[in-house]
């Protein structure tokens, strides 16, 4: 059984027109959200031992915020390609790039994230799953245990969602 954490970057910062959305950094409820949900990972003891982030400021900068509060080794692959395919979904990037981790987190975009976590639920509370479909914040992150030995077996459908986790739900958050 594998875990896989689905993380929505936090809330960027549109202040500045003139910035490529590439560029574009997090603003100061997306900092303090990401904080957050740092320390929900560490007291859930939720503990990544691969992260796929896209390339993106945003998203590097969630990622920044994430890790002062690991006490375990991760390996970070920082993937242009979760930027480039964020209209799609990151099925194909985890199962090329999940290879033997046991939990693996992915940092990405809207609609990917979303896609990702709609297409692989399989079970689950029907509650989480309708909270998930109403809306995916910035900052969200939805939790699976996948019933498969290896990523490259993943697939649509079949695993269970455990938890989705809103930034405003987390203690110090305004939504």
């Amino acid at each position: 059984m594998l875990r896989l954490l689905l993380l929505r970057h936090a809330k960027s910062d549109w202040a500045d027109a003139e910035l490529r959305d590439f560029d574009r950094p997090l603003n100061s409820r997306g900092r303090s959200a990401a904080r957050a949900m740092a320390t929900f990972l560490a007291e859930a003891k939720l503990k990544p031992n691969l992260i796929l982030c896209s390339t993106a400021r945003r998203t590097r900068e969630t990622l920044s915020r994430l890790l002062p509060v690991m006490t375990h080794e991760a390996d970070v692959r920082l993937l242009h390609t979760l930027y480039d395919d964020s209209e799609g979904n990151y099925l194909p990037q985890i199962r090329q790039f999940g290879k033997d981790a046991r939990t693996l987190m992915v940092i990405g975009h809207n609609p990917a994230i979303e896609q990702s976590a709609h297409g692989l639920f399989g079970s689950g509370e029907m509650e989480l799953k309708s909270d998930m479909e109403l809306k995916y914040p910035s900052g969200a992150l939805a939790i699976y245990e996948c019933p498969i030995d290896r990523w490259a077996d993943l697939k649509p459908e079949t695993c269970r969602l455990e938890a989705f986790i809103k930034p405003r739900s987390l203690p110090g958050e305004e939504g």
